[in-house]
C-alpha cells in the first residue's frame, strides 16, 4: 500500500499535464468543461449564502440614504424623532421586489464564491504561462480582490456624502422618497465601476513586466495620467460636489505612482542581470568591445613536419 500511495503521489497534476503539452485537444476540452462546472456549482452554492443575507445586504446599502433621512426629519421635528417614522423604499412594479432580491443573492453570491471561480479561472490558464508568469499571476491575483475592495469602499463613502449633498438641495416642504431598484443599482453600480478603476495599476505593471513601456516612460506621461483620472473621477463620481472627485483622483493616482515604482524598480534589477549587448536588435552590429570576452592568445609556431624518410628505421 505504501508503494502504491508513492506512485499515486508521484503522477502529475493536470496543470503539470496540460503545461507540458502532453494533454490532448479533447482533454483540453474535458479539463475546460470541468472548471465551468465546479465554478458554476461554486456560483450555486454562492447564491443560496446571498439569498439567506440578502437582507442584511440591502440594509447595509440602503443605510446612508436612511441616516439622511432620519437626521432631516428628526430636525424637521425640532429635534425629536416623529412617531411611527420609517426609513421606507418605493417599488414602481409588481415583480420589483423579486428582482431586487435575486440581483442582491447574485452580486453577493459572486463575491463570496469569487475565490473559488476565480482559482478554476487561474487553473485552466495557468498552463499556458511560464513559470516566471506563474509567478506574476499570484502576485496579480493577490492584489486584485484588495484593490476592488479598497474601491468599492471608497465608492460606498462617495455615495454617502453625494447623497448628503444632493439631498441638501430638497426644499423643507417637499418629501422624498426613493425607488429601491434604481438606488440598488446606482450603489452597486458606482461600487463596480470604482472598483474596476482600481485595477489600472495592475494593467501598467503587466505592461512593465511584458516590456511595452518602461518605468522611465512611464514617469514621463504622469502629467497626461493624472489629466486623465481627473476627467474619469468628474464622469463616474454621481454627485455634483468636488470632493468626491478630487478624492477619487487622488486615489488614482497614488495608486498610479506606486505601479510607476514598481516599474523602475522592476528595471533596474532587470538591467542589472542583462548584458552589455541586450539594448542591441537583431538587424544591428555590435563591436567586438560589447561582448565581455577575454582577448585570445597568439598561437605558437608549429615545428616543421619530420622528412619522411627519416620516419622509418632501417627494418621497416
Amino acid at each position: 500500500m505504501s508503494v502504491l500511495a508513492r506512485r499515486r503521489d508521484k503522477q502529475p497534476s493536470n496543470i503539470q499535464h496540460a503545461a507540458d503539452g502532453s494533454m490532448a485537444l479533447m482533454e483540453h476540452l474535458r479539463e475546460l468543461r470541468t472548471r465551468l462546472f465546479r465554478a458554476s456549482v461554486a456560483i450555486v452554492l454562492g447564491l443560496i449564502v446571498g439569498y439567506l443575507l440578502h437582507t442584511w445586504v440591502l440594509k447595509i446599502l440602503q443605510d446612508p440614504y436612511c441616516q439622511i433621512s432620519l437626521k432631516n426629519a428628526t430636525a424637521a421635528n425640532n429635534g425629536v424623532l416623529p412617531q411611527g417614522w420609517r426609513c421606507e423604499f418605493v417599488a414602481l412594479k409588481v415583480t420589483d421586489p423579486l428582482l431586487l432580491t435575486l440581483k442582491i443573492s447574485l452580486w453577493s453570491g459572486l463575491i463570496v464564491s469569487s475565490p473559488f471561480w476565480m482559482y478554476q479561472l487561474w487553473a485552466f490558464v495557468a498552463p499556458g504561462l511560464h513559470r516566471s508568469e506563474r509567478r506574476w499571476a499570484y502576485v496579480f491575483a493577490g492584489l486584485a480582490a484588495p484593490l476592488f475592495a479598497a474601491g468599492a469602499v471608497l465608492a460606498f463613502i462617495v455615495v454617502s456624502k453625494g447623497l448628503e449633498f444632493l439631498i441638501g438641495f430638497i426644499n423643507p416642504n417637499t418629501s422624498i422618497m426613493l425607488e429601491a431598484m434604481a438606488y440598488v443599482d446606482f450603489v452597486t453600480g458606482m461600487m463596480l465601476v470604482f472598483g474596476v478603476a482600481f485595477e489600472f495599476p495592475l494593467g501598467i505593471m503587466l505592461a512593465n513586466i511584458a516590456g511595452i513601456a518602461s518605468g522611465k516612460r512611464l514617469l514621463g506621461w504622469w502629467r497626461i495620467a493624472v489629466f486623465i483620472f481627473f476627467v474619469f473621477a468628474a464622469i463616474a463620481t454621481p454627485t455634483a460636489d468636488p470632493f468626491g472627485m478630487t478624492f477619487l483622483a487622488l486615489c488614482m493616482s497614488l495608486l498610479y505612482f506606486g505601479a510607476v515604482a514598481f516599474a523602475l524598480v522592476n528595471d533596474k534589477r532587470r538591467g542589472r542581470n542583462r548584458p552589455s549587448y541586450a539594448n542591441i536588435g537583431d538587424d544591428e552590429t555590435s563591436a567586438l568591445d560589447d561582448y565581455d570576452v577575454e582577448p585570445v592568445e597568439a598561437a605558437a609556431p608549429v615545428a616543421a613536419p619530420t622528412p619522411l624518410e627519416r620516419r622509418f628505421d632501417d627494418i621497416t
